[in-house]
């Protein structure tokens, strides 16, 4: 769903290019120099601690005077949806709720041939519209942006309750 042909981020490595923090002004020089010696030593603390095994990590010079580059992690997904990702899928996903209450409604239909009570296949066709709309908003976020949505705290609740929903559905629609 991304356009990577005018996005920055493509640039280098395929992927988030960082920022880059400015060099400090000569008042904060003054300032970092008496603290340099303490931040070289974080800085290197940190890059080893977040690096993996095989890699090497060079430290920021923290007094250069083109300033410290930021850089992500290589190999890192970018997790940022743009504004045209999630507008198209929130299309999409309202497009198919339109179509699961045209599917509710001739569930119900079904359901009250079948001499079901009216008010069963009813709560039927609702939990059918709700069980389905959960799959397919875990299904819309799952394509929308895998490195962000694709986790346990955001998949799990969606398929439970969207399962949850269908077998209700099915076992009262049974009644």
């Amino acid at each position: 769903m991304k356009n990577n042909q005018d996005d920055p981020r493509s640039a280098k490595n395929g992927g988030d290019p960082g920022f880059k923090v400015p060099a400090p002004s000569a008042d904060a020089k003054a300032d970092a120099n008496a603290d340099a010696n303490t931040m070289r030593a974080a800085n290197a603390a940190a890059a080893q601690a977040s690096a993996p095994a095989g890699a090497s990590s060079v430290p920021a010079d923290a007094g250069s005077a083109a300033g410290i580059e930021v850089a992500p992690v290589e190999g890192a997904p970018a997790t940022d949806t743009s504004a045209r990702d999630q507008l198209l899928g929130g299309g999409i996903f309202v497009v198919l709720l339109i179509i699961f209450f045209f599917a509710r409604n001739a569930y119900t239909h079904h359901l009250v041939r079948r001499r079901v009570a009216p008010s069963a296949a009813g709560t039927a066709g609702w939990l059918l519209l709700v069980g389905l709309g959960f799959l397919s908003g875990a299904a819309v976020l799952a394509i929308m942006n895998s490195a962000k949505f694709l986790s346990v705290a955001v998949m799990v609740p969606l398929l439970v309750f969207g399962v949850l929903a269908l077998i209700a559905a099915l076992l009262t629609g049974r009644r």
